[in-house]
C-alpha cells in the first residue's frame, strides 16, 4: 500500500513554534510570555452562566448557526460599532476565531484564486489559505513614525486578476498595532476598487490602548456586503480555551462559510455559548476593567524589558510587545529565543516565524503580558541577566 503522507501544501505546518516553545519552557521551568492566553479567570457572572448552562442539560449539540440568545447578543455588541446584523441569517457561531477564518477561506477561495495577508501574520492564517487550495500573497507592515503601518503601496501593488479576498488583522498580532482610519479607509478603496472580498480577524476588538480606537472595516462605505467580521470570546472575557468565535457578514457569505464550517466541526460548545450571551450583555464593564489593567500590564513590561535591555516598540493593542535585541549584541532573535528558556527562564516567541521573509524581521521578539503582574515582574528579574 502507498505510503501515507500530507499533501505537500500543507507539508510547511506540520508544528508550531507555540507547541515547540512550551515543550521547551515547561522542560526548563520558564516562565512562559510566549503564549497568548490569560493566567487568570474570566467574569464570575459569566463563569456562573456556564455552570448553570452545564448543569442544566445544555450538554447536546446546539443548533448549527450557534444559539439564538448568542446570535442575538452579538448582534446587539455589532450596534456599538452602528453596523446591524440579523441574527437568523448574518451571524454564524463558530469554534474560535480561528474556524472562522479557515472556513472563510475555504468557503470563498480556490485553487488559483489570491489572498493578500499582512506580514507577520498569525501563523494559523498560512496554514488556512493552504488549506483552501488558494495562494498568499504577503505585504510587510513597515515601521514609520514610531509605529508599525500599512504598506498601502505595497497593497495596491499586490492586488492581481487572481486577487480574490484580503485578510486584515487589527488590532493586530504579532506587533500590536492598531490600523488607523486613514490606514482602513486605503483598504476599503481597494477592496471595492477591485471587488475584493475581505476577511477581518477582530478578536482583540476591546484590547485598544492610550487613544487608539478599533475601527471594523465593515463599517466603511462600500464593506459592509463585501466583509466577513470575525472575532471571539476568549481574548474580551478571558475565556480563550472556550473557542467561541463568530462570523458576522451578509447573508450570503455567512450562507457559504456556514456550508464548510458545518463539515469540519459542526457545531461546539454548547453550555459556553449561554456564557458567552451573558457576557456580552452583561460583562463589558468587567472587559473595560480588563483593558486598563492589560495597558498598566503593557507599560510594567515594556519598561522591564527596557531596563533589561532591549529596544521596546510601541504597542497600541492586544496582548503582546516587541523588542529588537540588537542592542544586546544579538543578530538573530530566534537564536536568542530557543537560548532564552535554559539560559535564564524566560520563554518568547521570534517575530520572524510569522514571516515569508524571516530576515527582514529577524531582529524582533514578541513577549506576552497578559500574566499576574507577579509573573511579569519574575520574567523581568531574570531577563536582566542578558546585560
Amino acid at each position: 500500500m502507498r505510503e501515507p503522507v500530507l499533501v505537500p501544501r500543507l507539508q510547511p505546518f506540520t508544528s508550531t513554534i507555540f507547541a515547540e516553545m512550551t515543550a521547551l519552557a515547561v522542560r526548563h521551568e520558564a516562565v512562559n510570555l510566549g503564549q497568548g492566553f490569560p493566567d487568570t479567570d474570566g467574569p464570575a457572572g459569566m463563569l456562573e452562566a456556564a455552570k448553570n448552562a452545564l448543569f442544566g442539560g445544555a450538554n447536546q449539540y446546539p443548533p448549527g448557526p450557534g444559539r439564538p440568545e448568542l446570535r442575538a447578543a452579538i448582534a446587539r455588541h455589532r450596534l456599538r460599532y452602528g453596523t446591524a446584523y440579523d441574527q437568523d441569517t448574518e451571524i454564524l457561531v463558530t469554534a474560535g476565531a480561528t474556524e472562522a477564518i479557515a472556513a472563510s477561506l475555504i468557503a470563498l477561495t480556490q485553487a488559483g484564486d489570491e489572498v493578500i495577508v499582512i506580514e507577520p501574520y498569525y501563523d494559523s492564517y498560512a496554514a488556512a489559505v493552504a488549506m483552501a487550495g488558494a495562494e498568499r500573497r504577503v505585504v510587510g507592515l513597515v515601521e514609520r513614525d514610531g509605529r508599525f503601518a500599512l504598506d498601502i503601496e505595497g497593497l495596491r501593488a499586490a492586488v492581481t486578476d487572481r486577487t480574490r479576498a484580503i485578510l486584515i488583522n487589527s488590532p493586530h498580532n504579532p506587533t500590536g498595532t492598531v490600523f488607523t482610519r486613514a490606514e482602513l479607509e486605503a483598504v476599503a478603496a481597494l477592496c471595492v476598487t477591485h471587488d475584493l472580498i475581505a476577511i477581518t480577524d477582530e478578536v482583540y476588538e476591546h484590547l485598544v490602548f492610550d487613544d487608539a480606537e478599533h475601527l471594523p472595516l465593515a463599517t466603511f462605505p462600500g464593506m459592509r456586503g463585501r466583509t466577513v467580521s470575525i472575532s471571539s470570546a476568549g481574548k474580551t472575557f478571558n475565556c480563550t480555551g472556550w473557542k467561541i468565535g463568530w462570523v458576522c457578514a451578509s447573508p450570503e457569505l455567512v450562507a457559504a462559510v456556514k456550508a464548510a464550517k458545518q463539515f469540519i466541526t459542526f457545531v461546539s460548545g454548547g453550555p459556553f455559548q449561554p456564557a458567552v450571551a451573558h457576557a456580552l450583555d452583561h460583562e463589558l464593564p468587567w472587559a473595560e476593567d480588563l483593558r486598563t489593567s492589560l495597558q498598566g500590564k503593557r507599560d510594567r513590561l515594556a519598561s522591564g524589558l527596557a531596563e533589561a535591555g532591549f529596544a521596546v516598540r510601541p504597542t497600541a493593542g492586544t496582548y503582546f510587545v516587541c523588542v529588537d535585541v540588537r542592542p544586546l549584541g544579538f543578530d538573530d532573535a530566534a537564536e536568542l529565543a530557543w537560548e532564552l528558556p535554559e539560559r535564564v527562564g524566560v520563554a518568547a516567541v521570534p517575530v520572524k516565524v510569522f514571516t515569508d521573509h524571516p530576515d527582514e524581521w529577524k531582529h524582533l521578539l514578541r513577549f506576552a503580558f497578559c500574566k499576574r503582574n507577579e509573573v511579569i515582574d519574575e520574567a523581568v528579574t531574570r531577563l536582566r541577566k542578558l546585560r
